[in-house]
């Protein structure tokens, strides 16, 4: 952790703050104008942007996408895609529809099947040629998929999902507007902003944590947990602002020093049974915080899951010690479900505890951990 020597890289430019998508149409029309806008089951949510962008002279196709991307309807797409020959993939909507249009953008001009470039099910080649230019605009705060340089993919014959990752993935541009998120329904607010949590406390306490990833999860966490806690208990334009930025930020530090046990796990959970990947987050976050406190040598670390709970304790007027226990108690009044409540069964767990242990996420967790504690993990949070 806090290696002298580190890379990082993100979006060719961030666009942050209300109000600004107002001139999407403008700043997409200038990267060409045939257009491939990749957005939500409910056209209705991305009539603006359209109606936007056909006054700036487009040839405009749209694709819609329902739930997260899996690999069986990530091949029409590019079909699609490719008899309409974008010059600039635009993608509106939460996580799931910008992981798609990423992915389109990423291998349209692959001649290899996709499946040669996914991870782990795979041989995870990298791109041979160029993506396209991808713009990513997200209306929901949770994943941070506008900075990250991968595309998650559903494989339903291997029962996972698995990343589609290359740098020259990353967006071109990213517009982050939080009024896109304003009066989103509470569940979604919940299960987004828990993995917007979750994709800031897990870089910070990862393998790979450098000094500018610690920065930004330092300078977005403590308002992000105030934020969520406010929308927990009703609607709040302030506490819109601090979730968004806290989710670009998680976005930032995942993309550059990785991840953990919680998404080591919560990537299996998520191939095995149709459930909300922010939900399973956090059902797993605190078990998965305590098991790498119990099981880390390094006081550094130990010192920062310390003061990740001394944040949680603040925001819900409790100490520390005490924070665990509340924020947990916190969820589930707030309507969060249990892992059992969602649907899984102990041979879901064993299975993911296997999955986990080649997971992507869990090379830079701050500590190796047995299946055993993995499937305590689980079993804490069913």
């Amino acid at each position: 952790m806090n290696e002298t020597v580190f890379s990082f890289r993100t979006a060719t430019e961030i666009l942050f703050g209300r109000g600004s998508a107002r001139d999407s149409a403008r700043r997409i029309r200038a990267f060409g104008s045939r257009i491939l806008l990749v957005h939500g089951a409910n056209a209705a949510r991305a009539a603006w942007l359209v109606a936007d962008l056909n006054r700036q002279d487009t040839d405009l196709l749209c694709l819609h996408v329902e739930g997260e991307p899996a690999l069986p309807a990530l091949e029409p797409w590019l079909e699609a895609a490719r008899v309409h020959r974008p010059d600039v993939v635009v993608s509106l909507g939460g996580g799931a529809v910008l992981d798609a249009g990423k992915a389109i953008a990423g291998l349209l001009r692959s001649g290899r099947p996709v499946i040669d470039h996914l991870e782990v099910v795979g041989s995870g080649l990298p791109l041979e040629e160029t993506p396209l230019p991808f713009i990513a605009i997200p209306t929901t705060a949770g994943t941070g998929a506008e900075v990250t340089r991968n595309a998650v993919i559903g494989v339903p014959e291997h029962h996972r999902k698995v990343s589609l990752r290359d740098p020259a993935m990353l967006a071109r541009l990213a517009i982050v507007d939080p009024a896109l998120t304003d009066h989103a329904p509470k569940a979604l607010t919940r299960d987004c902003g828990l993995d917007a949590l979750t994709q800031l406390i897990e870089p910070y306490i990862s393998n790979a944590a450098n000094r500018i990833s610690d920065a930004l999860v330092r300078g977005a966490l403590p308002d992000g947990i105030n934020a969520f806690v406010t929308l927990m208990q009703g609607e709040d334009q302030a506490a819109r602002d601090d979730l968004a930025f806290a989710s670009l930020c998680g976005g930032l530090a995942l993309a550059n020093a990785g991840l953990g046990v919680v998404h080591g796990l919560a990537g299996p959970l998520g191939g095995l049974m149709d459930a909300p990947h922010g939900a399973i987050c956090g059902a797993l976050l605190v078990p998965g915080l305590l098991a790498n406190r119990a099981a880390v040598e390094d006081a550094g670390i130990r010192q920062r899951i310390d003061e990740v709970f001394g944040l949680i304790g603040k925001a819900l007027g409790v100490s520390a010690e005490q924070a665990p226990e509340a924020f947990t108690e916190f969820l589930h009044a707030h309507g969060l479900r249990s892992l059992t409540a969602l649907g899984f069964t102990p041979e879901h767990f064993h299975e993911a505890a296997v999955m986990a242990e080649s997971a992507s996420s869990m090379k830079t967790n701050p500590v190796a951990l047995s299946r055993k504690v993995l499937l305590s993990i689980l079993e804490q949070a069913a």
